[in-house]
């Protein structure tokens, strides 16, 4: 749990962003959901699309077993091991949205480039995480809230909107505020 009411220490200090690639064909993507309702197939969904519009080479799947903790250190590891890119999400509540926002600066931190998405009721909680992680402007994806009551469809249809944003955010060299 975080206070959002808190500040970063002063000597805070977020690890840089990693670098990016230029493009994701041939490149493997991390997907790590929480065990948020709809978070496994929407990140599934943005999955299919990169590899069918961007030709990426596979995908590496996690699911998280609590919606605050952070990654495990092994599952970091071995993402960061076998992916080239990691997608992180769904935040769709204060916690899920702040713990998402620490595993892709984790990430960041160990050299892999993540995107985060969250859902934009949820960027207080995920804004106050990146300042308590020393990365303030910690750039992510928003989709509409909520996610969770979405059928298989709507949910699709969600993943497809944030694709671009995503795959922007994944190969962009310049980092680009939070949305």
């Amino acid at each position: 749990m975080i206070d959002p009411t808190a500040g970063p220490s002063a000597t805070a200090a977020g690890p840089p962003r990693a670098g990016r690639p230029e493009r994701l064909d041939g490149l493997v993507v991390g997907l790590v959901a929480n065990p948020k309702k709809n978070a496994e197939p929407f990140l599934d969904a943005v999955g299919e699309l990169l590899a069918a519009e961007h030709g990426t080479a596979g995908v590496v799947r996690t699911r998280k077993t609590s919606i605050t903790d952070p990654i495990p250190p092994a599952t970091l590891d071995e993402l960061v091991r076998r992916c080239d890119v990691v997608l992180i999400g769904v935040g769709d509540c204060g916690s899920c949205s702040a713990a998402a926002v620490a595993d892709g600066i984790a990430f960041e931190g160990a050299g892999v480039p993540a995107a985060v998405i969250c859902t934009d009721a949820f960027r207080v909680s995920a804004d106050a995480m990146a300042r308590l992680q020393g990365s303030p402007g910690y750039a992510y994806v928003t989709t509409a809230h909520p996610l969770a009551p979405l059928d298989a469809d709507a949910v699709r249809e969600r993943a497809r909107l944030a694709l671009p944003e995503l795959v922007e955010l994944l190969t962009s060299a310049v980092p680009v505020a939070a949305r």
